[in-house]
């Protein structure tokens, strides 16, 4: 008898632990540069992500060539001259919430995540704000922050420096599922 509670105590755990990951392939990651002479949007709608409730940990992988551009030339550009995305074919961010956030009841909570932003091999501490919605068992993660060119070591030559920001406006929204 003890055997079978311990083994269902187990199982238990195990579910329960199970029951707290949250994720999606699904996410969406947008990007916009604005400038004087011409304004530059893309949008990524293949965003891995990943969220484990008990310990708070956020891991987010891009990958560079999803990014989708109304001008196939400026989504040409960007992978091979500025992103490099052979070399570096992802941007990842993985750190960890900071205020404890109720991952159960519906509501909306103003957070700031601490953690390392990796883009064109750079890593950056960032610490980055923005909110999580909790609804029918859903967890939506939303952020916009900027990123500097310059901070991720992506060279602009000097002929379209007018054309691209030294800041570039990020905007992430991600709709996790409770993984089965």
């Amino acid at each position: 008898m003890k055997k079978i509670m311990f083994s269902l105590l187990l199982m238990s755990a195990a579910l329960l632990a199970n029951a707290q990951l949250y994720s999606t392939s699904t996410g969406k990651v947008g990007f916009f540069s604005k400038t004087p002479v011409e304004d530059i949007k893309a949008e990524n709608a293949s965003v891995l992500a990943v969220l484990k409730a008990e310990t708070q940990e956020v891991a987010v992988a891009i990958t560079n060539t999803a990014f989708e551009f109304e001008n196939k030339l400026m989504q040409e550009h960007f992978n091979e001259k500025y992103m490099e995305s052979e070399t570096y074919p992802k941007c990842t961010f993985k750190g960890k919430i900071n205020e404890k956030v109720d991952f159960i009841t519906d509501g909306e909570t103003p957070v700031t995540v601490t953690g390392v932003l990796n883009i064109h091999g750079v890593d950056q501490n960032r610490t980055i704000t923005g909110k999580v919605i909790v609804k029918d068992g859903k967890v939506q993660l939303l952020s916009d922050f900027k990123v500097k060119v310059a901070d991720h070591k992506i060279t602009i030559p000097t002929i379209v420096t007018a054309k691209i920001a030294e800041e570039i406006a990020v905007n992430v929204n991600l709709l996790l599922v409770k993984k089965q």
